[in-house]
């Protein structure tokens, strides 16, 4: 977003809350859908007059603030584990906006139509494979030039969707990655440097030669970043894009949109893609919130699914399936205050 851009945003912001005398609604968590949620949010306080702050911090800390109840939802990009559910007072909705990619990006010369696999990446980012013409990546490029140069490793140094995302594809390829690293929002990382959300690691990578790091496919669309195929599970080298990413989706889903597509089996699909989410409580009422706030949430949260599709293409993700949508605005229709549906 450019200083034009945010300067018209924050003043219609202004304006929205100095003369909307009801709620304002609060938002927070991932930076993957932030260029999405910043044109649509801002579109939806143009339209109704309702002001909705939300703020970039990664998933983790979006799943940390509705846990607390300080915001009116919070935004991931790794679903809250059966585990962690426990955790919340009351139960939590899962709310699909869209899909996305995570991309792996390399600062090579030439920008060489690289290919790498699961396997290959864990051993990079254990540091196992430490120079990019390593036999290992040779074997899966093979009349490609590849320089003696070291790799250096840029992973998110946050609580990232978009790290939970890329480990999980590593731990589905290697048993070592799983056993000593494992998955979640934010690892103990063997090696490498880190930075703060998507923006913070394709910088890095921007800036050092001979690196790799990894990042959502909104962030790379508009950027000299070098993006590289991965090898899905059916042996094909397949580059993130929409109709990638929209090739991956499975043809059914469970009722609590809690579904993971990495590593997916389409043959066409790209096999790092995720959904994102927006989260919030099943019940209403709570922390003294009044029923108009809770009103404007459902209808927020309508809205969002519903036109999430006039945006979605253009700034670089991929729609909900029809259907899936369908059974998203049933769930927001069963929102409840004080055990009754909200209107």
């Amino acid at each position: 977003m450019n200083h034009r851009i945010g300067t018209l945003m924050g003043g219609l912001l202004l304006i929205a809350n100095t003369l909307w005398a009801g709620p304002q609604l609060v938002g927070t968590g991932a930076t993957f859908p932030y260029p999405l949620y910043t044109s649509m949010f801002g579109d939806y306080t143009a339209e109704t007059g309702v002001p909705v702050n939300y703020q970039a911090i990664g998933s983790g800390g979006g799943v940390k603030q509705i846990r607390s109840k300080t915001v009116d939802f919070g935004a991931t990009d790794a679903f809250v584990s059966s585990k962690e559910l426990k955790t919340f007072s009351s139960p939590l909705l899962h709310i699909p906006t869209c899909l996305g990619a995570v991309v792996v990006v390399v600062n090579l010369p030439h920008r060489p139509r690289l290919i790498l696999n699961g396997a290959t990446l864990a051993k990079i980012y254990m540091g196992q494979i430490r120079r990019w013409n390593d036999p290992a990546i040779r074997h899966l490029n093979p009349g490609i030039s590849l320089p003696n140069w070291p790799i250096a490793v840029i992973h998110r140094a946050d609580g990232s969707g978009t790290t939970h995302g890329f480990v999980s594809f590593l731990a589905a390829h290697s048993g070592e990655w799983k056993q000593k690293v494992g998955v979640g929002k934010a690892v103990n990382w063997p090696i490498g440097l880190g930075g703060k959300g998507n923006p913070g690691v394709a910088a890095l990578v921007s800036q050092i030669p001979g690196s790799i790091g990894y990042t959502e496919l909104v962030y790379t669309l508009q950027s000299t970043l070098h993006v590289i195929a991965i090898q899905n599970k059916s042996g094909r080298p397949i580059m993130p894009s929409l109709a990638s990413v929209t090739a991956a989706i499975p043809s059914d889903f469970p009722d609590d949109f809690r579904v993971s597509i990495i590593n997916t089996p389409q043959p066409n699909g790209y096999p790092i893609s995720t959904f994102t989410w927006l989260l919030v409580y099943q019940e209403q009422a709570y922390n003294q919130r009044t029923k108009k706030e809770a009103q404007e949430l459902v209808r927020l949260l309508r809205w969002t699914v519903t036109n999430a599709p006039v945006y979605t293409q253009r700034l670089g993700y991929a729609s909900l399936p029809s259907d899936m949508k369908r059974a998203v605005l049933a769930r927001i229709a069963g929102i409840t205050y004080q055990g009754q549906a909200i209107q």
